[in-house]
């Protein structure tokens, strides 16, 4: 039986939101002299918004247009978010390559397990397919990224929590739903899984640990590296062995409840 083992990106492979996305979108601010910087608790909001070109649309609104003396139809907001999100990748990209964000506990093991047994791997996001790839690339190694098809940015027409990410990478790799698991962080992303009929693993993160996971085949605190950092079960509805680490035998067995 040909599995697959399909990964979210940011809070997934890495927790780059806090340490990568949120400077890199003030840093942009700043640079274009835009009248905003976001907090913590800004960017928790912002983070319910699937997409970073989205995000960044969300701050057109009239009153902040007018502050910044921006141009007011609809066609030069979208160049001004292309160049804006054009520059705030080049920033987070970066802080990526400079290795500010290590791989998450667990993520480079179960990668090798999964690739030894033969799985398929992915990585389905809504970030920039240059972004996500230096991600990975830290997160696991440089031979390892090349094991993986990557599906990002703008190659669906709906972003996260719609489900098209995820239909479209079934599709171009020719799997089943029920032969594939993701691992998610945020309730978008189990939204999104859950839609495209997928078995998913929560990994929480900085922003995600208050969200409803609701319909999560199981939720940790990461996936575990023994002994150094064991993982926390956080909900287990299927009662699943908890060995401190989630494996591929884990995650066969959730994919069979």
């Amino acid at each position: 039986m040909n599995r697959a083992l399909i990964f979210d990106c940011d809070g997934v492979l890495a927790d780059t939101e806090r340490d990568g996305h949120l400077p890199a979108f003030n840093e942009t601010f700043a640079h274009f002299e835009l009248p905003v910087r976001w907090s913590q608790d800004d960017y928790a909001r912002v983070l319910r918004i699937g997409g970073g070109k989205e995000r960044l649309a969300s701050l057109l609104t009239p009153a902040f247009v007018e502050a910044a003396g921006l141009p007011k139809d609809k066609a030069a907001h979208q160049r001004l978010i292309k160049r804006w999100h054009k520059e705030k990748t080049g920033r987070y990209t970066t802080k990526v390559r400079a290795g500010e964000m290590p791989g998450r506990p667990g993520i480079a093991r179960i990668v090798s397990e999964a690739h030894d047994a033969g799985w398929t791997l992915a990585v389905a996001s809504t970030s920039a397919e240059e972004s996500v790839r230096a991600v990975l690339e830290h997160a696991v190694g440089r031979n390892a990224a090349a094991w993986f098809s990557v599906y990002a940015g703008d190659i669906v027409p709906r972003k996260k929590p719609a489900p098209d990410i995820y239909l479209l990478a079934l599709n171009e790799l020719g799997i089943s739903a029920t032969n594939a698991i993701v691992v998610e962080d945020s309730a978008n992303g189990l939204r999104a899984a859950r839609a495209a009929g997928l078995t998913t693993v929560i990994t929480v993160s900085s922003y995600t640990g208050d969200e409803d996971f609701t319909g999560a085949a199981l939720v940790v605190d990461c996936l575990g590296d023994l002994p150094e950092s064991p993982a926390r079960f956080i909900e287990n509805p299927h009662k699943v062995e908890n060995t401190g680490q989630v494996t591929l035998d884990t995650l066969v067995n959730l994919s069979a409840r």
